[in-house]
């Protein structure tokens, strides 16, 4: 179950329990009971003086585990074995039943505490997928701090009639007293302003409140977090709000061409980034959407960016580092099926199409990797390419072909996703040569066809390209004086993170020539 490594780790981290609690265990006959009985054994065996181990659990999912503590009946359950990317969660969920207190703000925590109203939750995941561990760990926090919450973490993958049966096409998808919550990643603070209907007049007026900055970085992607860290070095006043910190990377499974780094996963850089950040005193401001940016009335005067809640940001100079998103295709039927069939994240999403026959929409790097991902667990994949050849790199291709269960159709042109009963059956498709409309039946497609950067908020604003990248030159400076650009929503040649670092830093360090020019 655990290798020596994880159990060396398991080990270390349950020292900080200090308050007992018991693991009441729902088992049945088959393998998966089997290894949680062996992995909920492991961690007792470890704390024997503060963990308990119960096998008389009578939760009609099976396997699945409760933690219950002392004086409460267990309001955070995991059915199926949150392994793989949920090892933190698990971990984290057995600290802090075990009195070791969440890095959260305490202001946070509190609104958690005082969330009236009964919650169920219900949370499907997948071992997978690498943007479920934030709303797993969220939702098992407000659990073991509220006694009005209940959350139920669901691996599907052990559950698949269940699956099946409420139609979940993507993960994370969480239901809240049996009806729909929501879909795709979310943080914290982002489910307790959609509990607490106040929260985000509170926090808006709190963002209003703050002295101006030297320098305002917007955007948490590696351009933001290379911006801050220059910025903050140089000993003046700097703040970052990110609509949601890491940008991309968070959705990036891999990275192995970053300098000095051989590999990493898109999470666990995301959050070294982070921790680097905080290493110097900036001012961070997460889980916030801009909305408008206003420039200086007069020469030396401060830049406004206002927030989607209302809140209002002030600051001497601006670096822009909002990234990008997904293209969608903007086809009849995608935005119909979306998370029904339709998806973008083959690593989160994959092992939900066990099994089945999906399409990739895209022969780039991104849509050809993501064949390769998924046909270690789909039963068949069809690559669709708009132009004449696949545009991947060599070394892909050439893994590619050597899959049975891949083909590749070239020239063509996706119409329309179609559907039935609420859930994709088939896609439509133009032959670009002979014009010849085409059906491809499959039940996933995924939507691999390049990024569109996040500027639509600065139109009439900034100047930007006919694609809507925001304009800048060398030193990363837009047409706004005061107002600079860095990372994947700028006119820079290439999208990588290595290069969207060092124009953080060059943008960063450009803000900082003008603020020492203009006498701030």
């Amino acid at each position: 179950m655990f290798d020596d490594q994880l159990k060396t780790q398991l080990a270390a981290y349950l020292q900080r329990v200090v308050r007992p609690f018991t693991l009441v265990a729902s088992l049945g006959d088959d393998a998966t009971s089997t290894e949680m009985r062996e992995m909920l054994q492991t961690i007792a065996g470890m704390r024997p003086d503060m963990i308990t181990l119960r096998e008389d659990g009578q939760d009609a999912r099976k396997p699945s585990f409760t933690l219950v503590r002392e004086g409460d009946e267990g309001r955070l359950r995991f059915a199926g074995l949150p392994l793989g990317h949920e090892f933190t969660s698990l971990v984290l969920a057995l600290l802090w039943s075990g009195g070791h207190p969440p890095k959260e703000e305490a202001d946070l925590l509190e609104q958690v505490r005082q969330l009236d109203g009964e919650l169920n939750f219900e949370v499907y995941m997948s071992l997978t997928c690498h943007s479920c561990p934030d709303v797993v760990q969220a939702l098992s926090l407000m659990a073991i701090l509220n006694p009005k919450i209940r959350t139920t973490v669901i691996e599907g993958g052990a559950f698949q009639k269940e699956v099946s049966e409420r139609e979940i096409m993507a993960v994370p998808t969480v239901y809240l007293n049996g009806e729909m919550f929501s879909a795709g990643h979310m943080e914290l603070a982002q489910f307790v302003a959609k509990l607490d209907t106040g929260a985000a007049r509170r926090d808006a007026e709190k963002l209003s409140a703050r002295e101006a900055f030297d320098m305002l970085i917007v955007g948490g992607g590696p351009a933001g977090a290379a911006a801050a860290v220059y910025a903050a070095r140089k000993g003046i006043r700097t703040g970052l709000v990110a609509e949601r910190f890491g940008g991309q990377v968070n959705d990036t499974l891999d990275i192995d061409n970053y300098i000095s780094v051989p590999h990493t996963e898109g999470p666990q850089f995301s959050s070294a980034l982070l921790q680097h950040v905080r290493e110097y005193e900036v001012d961070v401001m997460n889980l916030q959407r801009a909305r408008a940016l206003r420039p200086a009335a007069a020469p030396g005067g401060l830049i406004e960016v206002e927030l989607e809640n209302g809140g209002v940001l002030k600051a001497r100079s601006v670096v822009l580092s909002t990234g990008a998103r997904w293209r969608n295709m903007g086809v009849p039927g995608e935005d119909e099926y979306r998370t029904k069939g339709v998806a973008y994240c083959p690593s989160c999403d994959g092992p939900l199409y066990k099994g089945k026959r999906v399409a990739v929409i895209g022969g780039g790097n991104s849509g050809i990797e993501a064949a390769i991902d998924l046909a270690g667990v789909v039963a068949h994949v069809t690559v669709l390419e708009f132009m004449p050849e696949l545009k991947a790199d060599a070394v892909l291709q050439k893994k590619l072909k050597s899959l049975p269960n891949v083909d590749v159709i070239l020239n063509a042109q996706t119409t329309e996703v179609l559907g039935e009963g609420g859930k994709v059956n088939a896609l439509a498709w133009k032959d670009r040569i002979s014009g010849v409309q085409q059906r491809l039946e499959v039940e996933g497609v995924f939507v691999q066809i390049g990024l569109l950067p996040n500027t639509d908020w600065l139109k009439g604003t900034v100047e930007l390209s006919h694609t809507g990248e925001i304009m800048v030159d060398a030193r990363g400076q837009t047409n706004v004086p005061g107002v600079f650009a860095a990372g994947d929503c700028t006119t820079v040649a290439f999208k990588q993170i290595v290069i969207a670092a060092g124009a953080g830093a060059t943008a960063a360090l450009a803000a900082f020539d003008h603020l020492i020019r203009a006498g701030a």
